[in-house]
């Protein structure tokens, strides 16, 4: 989306890059929180004004109420336009730097940090990680199958929606989703009406909100953490009919975050991934276009340098 400016902002030229793991190889003279050597992470934003209600109270740094600094395509407060981690090293402030559990490989860790929490901040925060609700995942990518991911460790009876039959096997037999549905299939979402106690709706493209709020119950909510270049219609009767709600959520602050990648290594929960050397990355990058990756790529930076 940044890329291709779908949301409009994009600075140029851009280095892109928000799910970074790697290792400590320096430190400054006043960081106390991590030493040479640590596994850590970077998500998505590297910085906060770090004194509003949203950074201090909430700890919520992703609705700054002056705006967070993007990990890549954000203004610094030094005025600085940020790059991302598509590169050898990156320097970032400790209040926003995450710790690598054990249990968790870099590489496998890397992905969580905007793809898992974009999926994890909402299922808490919206009361969908309850054992035994009944909550369905629309779209099966790279944010999607972590939903299904997450929510299974939960103990949520999870459904799959997608426009696509052929990733009903992967989506059942990999995933472990308990049902599928095919968003085509009108017999189907007949069926299924009034079923689901929520919904994370993944979708990044145009789409009609009623085909996906009818199978909520009363009371139910969808949230939206897929961000289309255009804002659907607003599905007001199905709203108004049976108090139903949309929502959206964005990634996660970063003790939500921390929280994220503990609950995943105590739970063996990880992105499915494809790891490639830096000379690949433009060939990534148009497979990520044609939908061409399960789910995830991930850069090998160290590996591409020493190759």
């Amino acid at each position: 989306h940044q890329v291709k400016n779908e949301w409009k902002g994009s600075k140029y030229p851009m280095v892109p890059g928000h799910e970074i793991a790697g290792i400590v190889t320096e430190i400054g003279s006043d960081v106390t929180k991590f030493k040479v050597g640590d596994r850590v992470g970077v998500g998505c934003m590297v910085n906060s004004c770090q004194d509003c209600d949203a950074c201090l109270v909430l700890k919520e740094e992703q609705y700054c109420s002056k705006g967070m600094v993007g990990t890549y395509n954000g203004t610094d407060k030094d005025g600085t336009v940020t790059q991302g981690g598509y590169s050898s090293h990156v320097l970032v402030n400790e209040n926003f730097v995450l710790n690598v559990p054990a249990k968790l490989a870099l590489s496998d860790a890397a992905p969580l940090l905007c793809a898992g929490i974009t999926v994890y901040s909402p299922i808490r925060k919206f009361g969908f990680d309850k054992p035994g609700m009944s909550v369905g995942v629309v779209g099966l990518g790279g944010l999607g199958h972590m939903a299904v991911k997450i929510l299974k460790a939960m103990g949520v009876t999870t459904t799959i929606i997608s426009t696509s039959v052929s990733k009903k096997e992967e989506a059942i037999s990999v995933l472990g989703a308990d049902q599928f549905l095919v968003s085509k299939d009108e017999a189907q979402m007949k069926v299924a009406a009034g079923t689901l106690d929520g919904i994370v709706n993944t979708i990044s493209a145009q789409y009609d909100p009623n085909v996906y709020m009818s199978l909520l119950k009363v009371d139910g909510t969808m949230v939206c953490v897929g961000a289309p270049p255009e804002p659907p219609a607003m599905p007001t009767w199905q709203m108004i009919a049976q108090r139903k709600r949309i929502a959206g959520s964005l990634i996660g602050g970063i003790a939500e975050t921390q929280e994220m990648l503990d609950f995943c290594a105590e739970n063996g929960v990880a992105c499915m991934t494809e790891t490639i050397n830096a000379d690949y990355a433009n060939t990534a990058y148009a497979r990520v276009i044609k939908s061409d990756v399960r789910y995830r790529f991930v850069i090998d930076v160290q590996g591409s340098l020493i190759n």
